[in-house]
């Protein structure tokens, strides 16, 4: 049935015709229209208030990543649009369905650069999957309803609206019926022919060393109770990339690790062995691969991907299968047979306990209990949490050492930024999981580098709320770059070393719980106050200045050349 409305109101109707219950955004002049209407609107849909746009996208990107849904972010023409641009790339390259929405000035006055004007459509036309500028009240709930499609549909990935502030206030006939909306557009999901799905199970009956590594893609796709399925059934090593994690739980006894750069010794050392490789849902990316000419050279590659782009792009696929990556998965498993793997096993575990007595021991325990190790904290933290909370980090060594020593045990646990590698991604995003998971606890693990791009975001835990536990590993460095200038650069640490504030002020200031903890000795009773308390939780823990994450591949250098230590090559 159709409503008259104004352009402003008939956004938002269609944003709950699509299931948004919440907006991450920032107003402006451009956009009052929407934020009039949304007054309206409060019981409908959620409004936070972030401190900068590009939080808001993070923030989108976080609900997204922790729910399954589309995430929202909106910001008013201009400077909001832009500051949308970093958040923007990053959903691009970690395939996160988000939409987000700009004002843009009158449509009579496009291209006069006119007060906060920008081209946000030409700005972002690389770094999104579809963009589009209305121009009249007549487009939106078309360009709204291809916006949603076209975000979570095949590769996920952000969508750009810029909507005319003429064409807020214009009024328009709602009706919003998707199937006819979307006519043009919709296609079924393509499955690979039935031949190759034989050749795929035969190959993998065959196997002696087969390996699956399981990236994003299988969470983007539901598929984690396939990939179990499958690889219980064929006694399967399971790895995953980065993204990848918390795709099958870490007590999953086929589960042997992370692959890549910082990835565990076992699967990176089962990449270089295995016969055959199931790339389900991954991309083969330089943090994944190392050196591409020494990758994998005993595997055939069975590379499962949803986006054509990808096959072949960066390793060549001897078996390709293009589609949906839970569907195929569930076409595959009725043929695979039960195949005794042990000694293929056996291989895992014995890299394993090389690996624990190498680093993971020395990694997580202080002699004499003085300086703080990352490894510490992380091992708590998963021990009292469970393996099942959200745990959302920044970028850097925080990051990878969170990936290192941190268990899963469900589904959509882990939120990161991937690709981009964006600093300040974790506070922003711990919000957006927060809010899409009130349920659930939330655990932002952030370094102090990271930390300073976005900590402005205390305003909105502050405004609205938001209980989130927030665990600031401060080494007064930028870690992560530290590590390589000490590794590579024979420790000239330019620019690396930082002066921080006193962060306990600035949570005070923001009127959330706060302690701060240097000695090991009393770091289990701090992670207890935290994860005790009822409201957001502000814990800084001043960890070892001069600490490196291992294992570690170095850039340029292939799988086999692990370094294991400061010191160490071994293989």
């Amino acid at each position: 049935m159709k409503k008259r409305v104004k352009g402003s109101e008939a956004v938002l109707l269609a944003l709950m015709q699509e299931g948004c219950d919440t907006i991450f955004g920032y107003p402006g002049g451009t956009i009052i229209p929407i934020y009039d209407d949304l007054y309206r609107y409060a019981d409908k849909i959620k409004h936070i208030l972030v401190r900068h746009e590009q939080g808001a996208v993070h923030a989108a990107e976080g609900y997204a990543r922790s729910t399954g849904k589309t995430g929202v972010c909106m910001a008013t023409s201009g400077p909001g649009a832009t500051n949308f641009v970093t958040g923007i790339a990053d959903a691009k390259l970690d395939s996160t369905p988000i939409v987000c929405i700009s004002a843009q000035v009158n449509a009579e006055k496009l291209g006069t650069d006119f007060f906060q004007e920008a081209d946000i459509i030409g700005i972002t036309l690389p770094i999104t999957k579809w963009s589009h500028q209305i121009t009249s009240a007549s487009e939106i709930c078309e360009t709204i309803a291809k916006a949603f499609y076209i975000a979570r549909s095949g590769k996920p990935g952000p969508v750009v609206i810029s909507i005319t502030k003429n064409a807020e206030t214009e009024l328009t006939d709602f009706e919003y019926d998707k199937k006819e909306l979307l006519k043009e557009i919709i296609k079924e999901p393509a499955m690979p022919d039935e031949r190759l799905i034989n050749k795929a199970a035969f190959l993998i009956n065959n196997a002696e060393k087969p390996l699956i590594i399981a990236g994003q893609g299988i969470i983007l796709s539901g598929a984690e109770k396939e990939l179990a399925e499958i690889s219980g059934k064929g006694n399967i090593p399971v790895a995953t990339t980065l993204m990848g994690l918390s795709a099958i739980p870490t007590s999953n006894p086929m589960f042997v690790g992370r692959v890549g750069m910082h990835g565990n010794l076992a699967p990176n050392a089962m990449t270089q062995e295995a016969d055959v490789i199931i790339a389900a849902g991954m991309r083969f990316s330089d943090r994944v691969t190392g050196n591409i000419k020494g990758y994998a050279p005993r595997a055939k590659i069975i590379h499962i991907e949803i986006d054509p782009s990808e096959i072949d792009k960066n390793v060549r696929a001897y078996l390709p299968l293009t589609g949906d990556v839970k569907a195929i998965l569930a076409s595959i498993i009725p043929q695979i047979k039960t195949t005794d793997r042990s000694s293929w096993m056996d291989f895992a575990k014995k890299k394993n306990k090389e690996e624990f007595a190498k680093i993971v021991e020395p990694g997580t325990t202080e002699k004499g209990c003085g300086e703080i190790l990352m490894g510490q904290v992380i091992k708590e933290i998963s021990q009292k949490s469970g393996g099942k909370s959200i745990i959302v980090t920044d970028v850097g060594q925080n990051q990878m050492f969170t990936a290192r020593y941190l268990s899963f045990e469900k589904e959509r646990s882990w939120i990161t930024s991937g690709g981009l590698g964006t600093m300040g991604f974790g506070l922003p995003a711990a919000i957006g999981a927060k809010a899409g998971n009130p349920h659930r606890e939330v655990i932002a693990i952030i370094g102090d580098g990271g930390f300073q791009m976005t900590m402005e975001e205390l305003g909105t835990i502050m405004q609205c709320h938001i209980n989130i536990k927030i665990v600031l590993m401060n080494n007064s460095f930028l870690g992560m770059v530290r590590q390589w200038q000490e590794l590579f650069y024979d420790k000239r640490y330019s620019n690396t070393e930082l002066e921080n504030p006193d962060f306990q002020e600035i949570a005070q200031a923001y009127g959330i719980r706060h302690k701060r903890v240097s000695d090991c000795g009393k770091l289990n009773e701090s992670i207890d106050d935290m994860l005790a308390c009822k409201g957001p939780y502000f814990l800084e823990i001043i960890v070892k200045k001069e600490e490196n994450v291992f294992p570690m591949v170095p850039a340029g250098a292939d799988l086999n050349n692990i370094i294991l230590g400061k010191t160490t090559n071994d293989k």
